[in-house]
């Protein structure tokens, strides 16, 4: 039975565990806290690690942190039976580790080991008291002990929800940074091209996405198109692509042509993305004289090409993805011509791969069906219709990758 004035001290500690503390604090708390009320020489406080099932100390005087593997010594089995274990002679008992002791100086007599056990059930850890002054523990010692340890564990617990709570704010904050940043490198207007129209939108995923367009002028003649897709979407998909895009800027005021700078993308990129990422690109020279696009298309498609006709092309990708081969000689770049009213759609996979609630995907030719309807529309209409058909398609799933268009026309 506990008494009275233990009943008021582990009152007085569970108020005193309720105020916001760093860990280590919260341990040397919890501690200071097991030695008073148990009249003990020392404690610890070995804290659970899910991940590997092992058992840990941050400090221990005379070793630094300890890990014990699951099921070793007394705080090992303690863990796993989630049960009091009373050892009154320490050195008598096969499962203690006297090295301890030998490289602190301490010499160990008894020892109590609680289990510290969550509101959910969790293991959060154990605690062991060492060395009751006067004797050994007994009975009483162990319920005042078993007491302390919920209070302990539930403390321990809101200390880890805390911590996971302030690096999640963290973490979002940055990935707002980041997002404001790569929104940031997206064109805030689109150049002025004689007897073109050009418009661009992208959403991604994440946060972040991994999906880039860009139009950049040259003189007054020509338009460079720029659609990148990297694998996968979130914070390095969208450094790889911000990185092409960079890239792509810098080789143009050197005055580099279409397959240089299109090798020098790729030799880049195999040097900088690990073995499993890559590029998919299009890299595309508008002519507004001779009304003739070039372009180079690394595993970017299908592109679509709408004729005034009404007849809709695809167009053929000319080489892997960029990074994906290093040393590649870029292949021969490929040109047509672009007529009075057609449309070059530039569109990432995201948005032909939109998936509805059947599992069933979009697909290119529901795609080009709309922009075929809505043909004679302004530009801008015509991309709202394609990104409002994908969203209506989706019926409310989410969406899974990240969603780009970029959409040429020439005037009629």
């Amino acid at each position: 039975m506990l008494r009275p004035e233990d009943f008021q001290r582990l009152l007085d500690v569970t108020r005193a565990l309720a105020h916001p503390l760093d860990l280590r604090a919260l341990l040397a708390q919890i501690v200071d806290a097991a030695r008073g009320l148990l009249d003990a020489e020392r404690g610890s406080v070995f804290l659970h690690d899910p991940s590997t099932g092992e058992l840990y100390t941050l400090v221990a005087t005379g070793s630094g942190e300890i890990r014990l593997p699951p099921g070793r010594g007394i705080a090992g089995e303690c863990a796993q039976r989630r049960e009091v274990i009373n050892v009154p002679d320490c050195y008598a008992d096969p499962r203690f580790d006297s090295s301890f002791d030998r490289q602190s100086g301490f010499h160990t007599r008894c020892l109590l080991a609680v289990p510290l056990i969550g509101h959910d059930d969790a293991l959060v850890g154990v605690m062991q008291i060492l060395n009751k002054r006067g004797g050994v523990f007994g009975e009483e010692d162990e319920s005042i002990a078993t007491a302390l340890a919920s209070q302990c564990a539930v403390a321990l617990q809101r200390q880890h929800m805390l911590r996971e709570l302030v690096a999640k704010e963290k973490m979002e904050k940055e990935l707002e940074v980041a997002r404001q940043i790569q929104v940031s490198f997206l064109p805030k207007t689109m150049p002025k091209i004689p007897e073109y129209e050009v418009t661009g939108w992208s959403r991604p995923a994440d946060t972040t996405g991994g999906d880039v367009f860009d139009v950049v002028g040259l003189g007054p003649s020509r338009a460079v198109l720029l659609l990148g897709d990297a694998t996968g979407h979130g914070i390095g998909p969208a450094l790889s692509v911000t990185q092409v895009r960079s890239m792509l800027r810098m080789a143009l005021r050197l005055g580099g042509d279409l397959d240089a700078i299109f090798a020098h993308l790729n030799d880049q990129l195999s040097d900088d993305l690990p073995l499993n990422r890559f590029v998919t690109a299009f890299l595309g020279i508008v002519d507004t004289e001779s009304h003739v696009l070039t372009y180079q298309s690394a595993g970017q498609g299908p592109i679509l090409h709408l004729e005034a006709a009404g007849t809709t092309r695809s167009l053929k990708t000319t080489a892997a993805p960029l990074g994906m081969l290093p040393a590649l000689k870029a292949p021969a770049s490929v040109s047509f011509p672009v007529g009075p009213g057609d449309v070059v759609a530039l569109i990432t996979d995201g948005v032909f791969e939109r998936e509805n609630p059947e599992g069933a995907e979009m697909g290119a030719e529901a795609v080009a069906e709309v922009l075929r309807r809505y043909a004679g529309s302004p530009l801008g209409e015509i991309l709202h219709r394609v990104v409002e058909a994908c969203d209506t398609f989706a019926g409310g799933m989410p969406q899974a990758d990240d969603m780009t268009l970029l959409l040429l026309r020439r005037n009629p």
